[in-house]
Order: structure tokens, then sequence, then C-alpha cells
């Protein structure tokens, strides 16, 4: 054990409530709106907006549904430890590496799309030395301290959300021809190519398929909350603002983009922020989204290398893995938990120069439908905990809205995503592989930890009935 473990100080409670506030806002913003919002406008037009809202209400439930089981029981393994609790240890052991290992894989994808932007800038520069050095850098910056995490989280997030909010000061002023290098397009963007839902309903259904994996990150919150003075008065603040950060961040800025550009534009499906932009007339508009993009990427490095790495820790502390990765050093980080989580992610990073098209690739549709599992887990995870609760006669300080009704709608909801995901190609080899990858694990679980598990049950009921 370290020396931390051994004075029982475990993880350091130094995260302050600004911190998480910033963190549950970069949770949100990333390439999943920079980027990708490009393609869901592309497949469903204006209607867009609605992709987003929607699978934002489904989002803001299931937040709201491990906000009540944090608040009760705030743990650092978050909702892996809720998993194992409602449905057993190995659905506890499955989802924690399923989490563990998509982070992994994005900080990898992550790494290697930074250095492409980056290599265009600087030629000079190899991609996969800007690879490992991105990597390397922030996760130095984890290993410091989890405040030295939290503090340039902070200023990550800061910059995009002030790039995002005078996006939206500027775009809603040329809306109402309160900016006068603009003339407003009125609605003719928005309606007169098609209409609000050019590509039809079915479009609408697309979208939402491929805009849930946006919100992936926005988890990170009660995960970081835990490394806080108070858990449970700060994962409550951090949910209970999930609901004005998808409606200012996505919404707002899905409604500017589809306002004052032409849905159809091939430029909008490229770079939907700079086509805005640059529509303006604001100059420099490309170099302004390029500075932000990278910091999302970094912002997504920070947080994917402290994540995995509490999740690593998490699940050690059930049993389910290595012992080694509850090794902490003197400053309370779980330290053999980030080097293996940063090293796997160089190994994954270096298939994307060895063979991008094979096992990279497959890497990546193996995480892909991670996302998806870990809101499917939470919202069956706090029915079956809730209702344990009640029958035990427990009062919940945080509640999940209309239980059992809206959660029963979630988890249908995101079924119905599941299932649509197979009618898309692309969707269908993620999900699949992420299945397929799911059952791996789980079958890990019975061969490697369950037996020595069991031994360690039977050791506790011994020891109570001998009385040692």
């Amino acid at each position: 054990m370290s020396e931390v473990q051994q004075s029982g100080e475990g993880l350091q409670k130094t995260l302050k409530q600004r911190h998480i506030n910033m963190i549950a806002i970069g949770g949100v913003i990333g390439a999943g709106l920079f980027v990708g919002s490009g393609a869901v406008i592309n497949a469903a037009g204006p209607g867009a907006i609605f992709c987003y809202a929607l699978t934002g209400i489904l989002v803001v439930f299931v937040m709201r549904m491990l906000g009540e089981m944090s608040v009760a029981s705030p743990s650092t393994g978050s909702f892996a430890v809720y998993a194992g609790e409602a449905l057993g240890h190995w659905a506890g052991y499955t989802i924690g590496w399923l989490y563990w290992f998509a982070w992994v894989m994005l900080v990898a994808f992550e790494a290697t799309a930074g250095a492409g932007i980056i290599h265009g800038i600087w030629p000079v520069i190899p991609n996969w030395v800007t690879c490992i050095v991105l990597t390397t850098l922030l996760a130095f910056v984890n290993s410091i301290s989890v405040k030295s995490y939290g503090e340039f989280e902070y200023w990550f997030a800061m910059i995009k959300v002030a790039a995002i909010v005078l996006f939206l000061i500027i775009g809603f002023a040329v809306i109402f021809n309160l900016y006068p290098a603009m003339k407003s397009p009125g609605f003719s963007n928005f309606l007169d190519r098609g209409g609000l839902f050019p590509n039809g309903l079915g479009a609408i259904g697309t979208g939402c398929l491929m805009v849930i994996f946006s919100y992936f990150g926005v988890e990170i919150a009660a995960i970081a909350s835990n490394e806080t003075p108070d858990p449970a008065k700060n994962v409550k603040m951090a949910i209970n603002t999930v609901i004005w950060r998808i409606l200012i961040f996505y919404i707002g800025s899905l409604t500017v983009i589809t306002f004052l550009v032409p849905w159809n534009s091939t430029a909008v499906m490229q770079s939907p922020f700079v086509t805005t932009m640059q529509e303006i007339g604001i100059p420099g508009a490309a170099a302004i989204m390029t500075f932000v993009v990278i910091t999302a990427v970094f912002s997504c490095l920070n947080s994917g290398l402290y994540t995995s790495s509490r999740m690593l820790y998490g699940i050690a502390e059930k049993g389910e893995a290595p012992k080694m990765f509850l090794k902490l050093n003197k400053h309370g980080v779980p330290i053999t938990a980030l080097i293996f989580s940063t090293v796997v992610s160089y190994i994954a990073a270096a298939f994307n120069y060895i063979s991008p098209e094979k096992v990279f690739v497959f890497l990546i549709n193996a995480s892909g439908a991670v996302a998806l599992l870990v809101f499917l887990i939470i919202a069956v995870s706090e029915i079956i905990l809730r209702k344990r609760a009640e029958r035990n006669g427990e009062e919940l300080e945080f509640k999940m809205w209309g239980f059992p009704y809206l959660t029963y709608i979630t988890i249908a909801c995101l079924g119905a995503v599941v299932v649509g995901m197979f009618t898309v190609p692309d969707l269908r080899s993620q999900v699949l592989t992420t299945l397929g990858f799911g059952v791996a694990v789980v079958a890990s679980y019975f061969l490697f930890f369950k037996k020595s598990q069991d031994k360690n049950k039977n050791a506790e009921e011994y020891q109570k009935v001998s009385g040692n």
C-alpha cells in the first residue's frame, strides 16, 4: 500500500464547487457539438434541433437517476458500483471495465485527432510525436493532484463556454437584426428549403441515433464529486444544472446555425460553427474555431485520463481489478491506474498509424456503444435500488421525478435507440462489436474474479460465525 492509503487518507477531496461546475459543463461541450452537429444537420435539416432536444431530455432523466444514487451513496466507482449493488457483481464489473475501455479509446482517438489538427498548422512535427506529447502532458497534469486536473479542466471549459456564449450572442443579434454587419435571413433558411423536416420525420430518428453519443461525458461530474469535501451537495448542484447546459449550449447553438446557414450546405456538413461565423463575417473564423477545437481535445484528454484512472481505482476497490490499481501517490492520485490507462491509450493510438482501417477501427467500434450501455445500466440500477430503498423505509434526499414511470419510459426510449442502431450500417457495426466485447468481459468475470470473490465472501462469513 502507498503511504496515503496506510494513513487512511485515500483520494484527496480538494476539488471545489467551481471545478465541479466546469467539469460538468466541459463534459457536455465537445466534438459532438463542434463537429458532429454538422452531420446531424445534414441528415435531419432544421429538425436537428429536435434531435438534440429529445435526446437531451433522455440524458437529463438519466443524470437525475444517477444523482439520486450518488447523493444516497457517493462512490468513486459511481454507476459501476450501483450496477453491482443492483444487478450483481458481474454487472458492476462489466460496466466498469467497459467504461474504462471506452475512455481509454477516446483518449487515443482524441490524441490522434488533435495531432492531425496540429500537424496541419506545423507540418514539420510528425503526427505520432504530437500524439504522444499531448497524452503525456495531460497524464502529467493528472499525476500532480486532483486539484491540478480540476484547475486545468476549469480553464479548458471556460474557453469553450466563452466561445459558445460569444457565438450565441452574435448569432441571436443577427437573427433579431441587432447586428449591423449582416441582415437577418429571417425564417428563409429555417423553413424555405423543404421545411422543418426536409428529409421526413424518419430523419429525426436517425439524427437521434447520432446525437445520443454526443452527451457521453456528462456523467463525469458525478464521479469527480467524490473528490470534493461535500460529495452529495456538489453532485446535486451539478445534476440540477444539466437542463440549462443542454438548453443553452446545444439547443441554442443549433438554433443559430440552422437560422443563419442553409442546412444542405456542404460547408455545414464539414464545420457548422466555422461556416456560420464566416457567413456572419467574423474575421479569422477558421483560426478561432481551430483554437477552440484544440482546447476541446485537451479537455477531453484531461477528463479521459482522469475518468479512466478513477474508474479503474473504483473497480479495484471492489476486488474486480488487480489490487495494484489501488496504489496512490503522495498527492492521493491513483498513480498505477493512471499510468496503466495512459500506456493502453498509447498502444491504441499506435494502431491508428500501424493499422488504421482494421485494428484501430475495431477498437473504436468496440467502445462505440458503451455510452448507451452506461445510460441503460444507470436507469435499470435506479429502478432496483429505489424500490429496495422504499421497501427498507429509507428516505432519499434527492429523487428521480415521476418514479417509476419516467424511469420506465427512459429505459424504453434507450432500448428503442439500441434497436434503431441496427438499421444504420455504421452504427450497427458499433453496437454489435460493443456487445461482443461486452460478452467477453462478462466471461472474464466468471473465469477470473467470481471464484476469488466467493472465497472472500465465505471467509468473511466464517469470521462472523467464529466471532473473530
